[in-house]
């Protein structure tokens, strides 16, 4: 069997941790697999780095352009696999060969709001569309992502999998007490702080955030810190206004992004991890800090509670008082906190790359079957 990935996407920040840890775990796996990985030219050295049966070919074409709606299917009529493996929701028309798409969100056909303009707002419904349609199997990462798939393309239940992310096996590993020590120096924490992981886009709902935390510190917890770790405050100048309104300038930090080493650290060095989104389709972040040991509050809505189950409080992310509640128990109740970080290392070894790409392997092969059958 040969199978070629899409690998185009392997530095950004979502899809590429999914792309990563698929990669490296179908190297562990499977070792009578053809893979053939589409990169950039800067990443041809890929496929060096996971097993003599992979390969890397060159696709320069620019994500989401014209492009590659004819020079993809031109590398897979050259390279013939069986199998086509589009790790984001654009299926390039005229692929040759059959093939599979992982949709790990609907967010922007629930929330067009937050699409710079109709015409994003047209090109990824036309896009989604088209791959629910022309692939052989589509993935997603929770069954609230199904939910949506299938409410919102009309597909065949049986048409979608369910396979859910997983976190780095690094996240698992406890740092060193002088790891702790130089993050916890570099960055001054020398208060409690609760912390909030991801990107600053306006469905990360950090302005509700914002004001709870100023709610939970006007209740008496004037010691707590908020860091925000992610992209630069400037992508989002609301937020700004947000901190100045509610004077917070000298409590709340945007640290930008962090290494998965230090982040390791800053998780549990953490008090809570907040986690107020409007959506997600799987929500990693809050998987992550549960490894670490970390209380976490995060929103009852989308995926949220099935990425959780019983080990977070669970809060209504358009309330600000109730995400400022969810804050002041963790932080107030001690024996509730325990209970979380118990129940939080638990949950998160229920979810494996290891089992999520085993699962993702035998999809390859049930496609490549079929394909086979009909004569394909």
């Amino acid at each position: 069997m040969r199978v070629a990935i899409d690998a185009r996407k392997v530095h950004d920040f979502g899809i590429g941790t999914y792309i990563r840890n698929l990669l490296r775990h179908l190297a562990r796996l499977d070792h009578d697999t053809e893979y053939v990985l589409l990169c950039r030219e800067s990443d041809l050295q890929l496929a060096a780095q996971l097993g003599p049966n992979f390969r890397s070919v060159c696709e320069p074409s620019p994500n989401y352009s014209l492009r590659e709606q004819i020079h993809v299917p031109w590398v897979l009529r050259r390279e013939r696999p069986d199998v086509f493996h589009a790790p984001h929701y654009v299926l390039p028309f005229g692929v040759p060969c059959r093939s599979v798409v992982t949709i790990h969100d609907c967010i922007h056909l629930v929330f067009p709001q937050y699409l710079p303009h109709r015409v994003a707002q047209a090109y990824a419904t036309a896009a989604m569309w088209a791959a629910t349609r022309r692939s052989d199997r589509i993935l997603t990462v929770s069954e609230a992502s199904k939910r949506d798939i299938l409410r919102l393309f009309n597909v065949a239940p049986e048409k979608v999998d369910v396979v859910h992310n997983a976190i780095d096996e690094g996240f698992s590993v406890t740092p060193t007490d002088e790891q702790m020590a130089r993050i916890r120096e570099r960055y001054q924490l020398n208060h409690r702080f609760a912390l909030y992981v991801g990107n600053i886009k306006p469905h990360k709902n950090l302005t509700r955030l914002i004001e709870a935390f100023s709610a939970v510190r006007r209740s008496g917890l004037d010691d707590l810190t908020l860091l925000i770790i992610g992209d630069a405050i400037s992508k989002l100048p609301v937020l700004r206004r947000a901190v100045h309104s509610h004077q917070l300038h000298k409590h709340v930090r945007f640290l930008g992004y962090m290494t998965d080493d230090a982040l390791t650290v800053l998780y549990r060095l953490a008090s809570v991890f907040v986690f107020p989104s409007l959506y997600e389709g799987f929500g990693l972040p809050p998987l992550e800090a549960m490894a670490c040991g970390t209380p976490v509050v995060t929103s009852n809505v989308s995926s949220l509670p099935e990425v959780a189950g019983d080990a977070a409080v669970l809060v209504d992310p358009y309330d600000t008082e109730s995400i400022a509640d969810g804050m002041r128990r963790v932080l107030t109740d001690p024996a509730l906190a325990e209970d979380l970080r118990r129940k939080g290392l638990q949950r998160a070894r229920e979810f494996s790359w290891t089992r999520s790409v085993e699962k993702t392997l035998q999809v390859y092969r049930d496609v490549a079957t079929r394909g086979t059958e009909r004569g394909e």
